[in-house]
């Protein structure tokens, strides 16, 4: 005999959206997101590749920008592998960000996403940062005083 190992009470007769069932299926990819005055770090931890991963990655920063982030920031340290899907995804919401006059900056490319993104040569569009500190001063309008 086969039990049925369903819970039942009311959490399981929730109706979950597509972007929950991509989030919970897809641990390839983790997406925390934290704020720094006005700019929205997201920090990835995993792969964006095209199984799924870029799509949700695509969601979430759609999400955030209809939301009104104006100022993101991809913390790339802990990303272990982009394909061309998690680069197109950059592309486009850099994209997009760039007609709404905002910006999305890239923080601590390593390994193999840094080779993708040299390659592809996105470190000279996309502005690169190795501090956060450093990355966070530079969404801050510039001034005629003196620069550290």
């Amino acid at each position: 005999m086969r039990q049925n190992n369903r819970s039942s009470g009311p959490a399981s007769n929730r109706v979950e959206s597509m972007s929950e069932r991509l989030e919970r299926a897809n641990v390839g990819l983790q997406i925390s997101i934290r704020e720094s005055g006005d700019v929205t770090i997201v920090d990835l931890r995993g792969r964006s590749t095209i199984d799924g991963e870029s799509e949700l990655l695509d969601n979430r920063l759609r999400k955030l920008i209809a939301n009104g982030s104006c100022k993101l920031l991809l913390n790339l340290a802990e990303l272990t592998q982009v394909d061309s899907s998690g680069v197109s995804v950059i592309i486009d919401t850099v994209v997009s960000l760039q007609d709404q006059a905002c910006t999305l900056k890239l923080l601590c490319p390593r390994g193999r996403v840094l080779e993708v993104l040299r390659v592809l040569r996105l470190p000279e569009i996309i502005s690169c940062f190795e501090d956060e500190a450093e990355a966070l001063v530079s969404f801050r309008p510039q001034t005629n005083f003196a620069r550290p």
